[in-house]
């Protein structure tokens, strides 16, 4: 009896100890890539996103973006296609950030899909250094990038830290952008910006789907802090927005959250039922239809800085309002 004891207690402590360490932090791995404009980061020793800057790119992403299950929770398109994904705005590639209306140039639309002859109207975002990377408890990753026109004009120089995360059901990438004005800049108040993320389509809306052209994938659904959901998310403020839906049999969350500290905070959300999961502080005008702008001066010397957090969570359940909501006063405290 007395050995029956013993055994069913070294059980229990050793069932404690996995359950324990069950959400426990993960080491997380930032690699270069040897001769490619390319940086890995692995969480667990699983790949969760690579920050791509290649010349050929007109803005840095980081693509594609991982689960802790491993499911792909961004379109694969353009670079990687899944079944089903929607070829829809090459330029949505991963999670990004730029503007559609700078000094009368857009950088939000530039990709490989516009003619050479309009290519004029269109701003770059070129990366020329990796400033500094660690892996540990957490990854960090910084870059300088410099916002410039055809010519290579420069009008901003941007200054971004990333912050890696993560344990066995949870992700996340805190990041900081610093924008500083070369020549005078004007963020032209516009719909398109500023941070964006496009979605894998099984977190589409349900009825985004075109009706002529039958589509079971999408499972998705939005809620943002203040309560809206699906559709009726889009052009209002909140501190936070939730997208999640189905993978495979996991319930699958992602939340981007506002920092206190941005430009116009809370943002508008430019979440679009098709897949565009984006923040953009800077769209009041449209958002409001008309009743009051938000435009953004820069004078030379002058920066600005944006401060995002976006966690992605599998399980059996999406995550809640109560969780995303403190997900987002723990933001806000740093």
């Amino acid at each position: 009896m007395n050995n029956l004891y013993r055994t069913s207690l070294a059980l229990a402590i050793a069932l404690m100890a996995v359950t324990s360490n069950t959400w426990a932090q993960q080491r997380v791995q930032v690699l270069k890539v040897v001769k490619e404009n390319n940086v890995d980061i692995f969480i667990g020793g699983k790949l969760f996103t690579s920050f791509l800057y290649p010349n050929s790119l007109e803005k840095p992403v980081l693509y594609p973006i991982m689960a802790a299950n491993g499911s792909m929770v961004t379109r694969g398109f353009p670079f990687n296609p899944q079944p089903g994904d929607p070829t829809d705005h090459p330029h949505h590639i991963g999670l990004w950030f730029n503007f559609e209306n700078l000094n009368g140039l857009d950088f939000w639309n530039n990709s490989y899909a516009i003619p050479e002859v309009r290519k004029f109207k269109y701003g770059w975002i070129h990366t020329d250094k990796i400033l500094t990377m660690s892996s540990g408890k957490t990854g960090t990753l910084s870059y300088h990038a410099n916002w410039t026109n055809q010519q290579k004009d420069v009008i901003l120089e941007e200054t971004t830290n990333f912050t890696f995360s993560g344990n066995t059901r949870e992700r996340t990438i805190d990041r900081v952008t610093t924008l500083k004005a070369v020549q005078e800049a004007v963020f032209n108040d516009v719909k398109d910006g500023l941070l964006g993320l496009r979605i894998a389509h099984q977190l589409q809306l349900a009825d985004s789907v075109v009706k002529k052209m039958p589509d079971t994938i999408p499972t998705g659904n939005y809620l943002s802090s203040t309560g809206k959901t699906g559709n009726k998310v889009w052009s209002t403020r909140a501190a936070w927005c939730l997208a999640h839906g189905k993978i495979g049999t996991d319930s699958v969350s992602i939340a981007i959250i506002d920092h206190p500290a941005n430009p116009n905070y809370p943002t508008f959300w430019h979440a679009r039922g098709y897949g565009l999961f984006a923040a953009n502080p800077l769209g009041e005008k449209t958002f409001t239809n008309g009743k009051s702008a938000k435009n953004l001066k820069l004078k030379k010397g002058e920066s600005v800085t944006f401060k995002y957090r976006v966690v992605i969570s599998n399980g059996t359940k999406s995550m809640s309002a109560k969780q995303v909501d403190a997900l987002a006063q723990s933001f806000a405290g740093k």
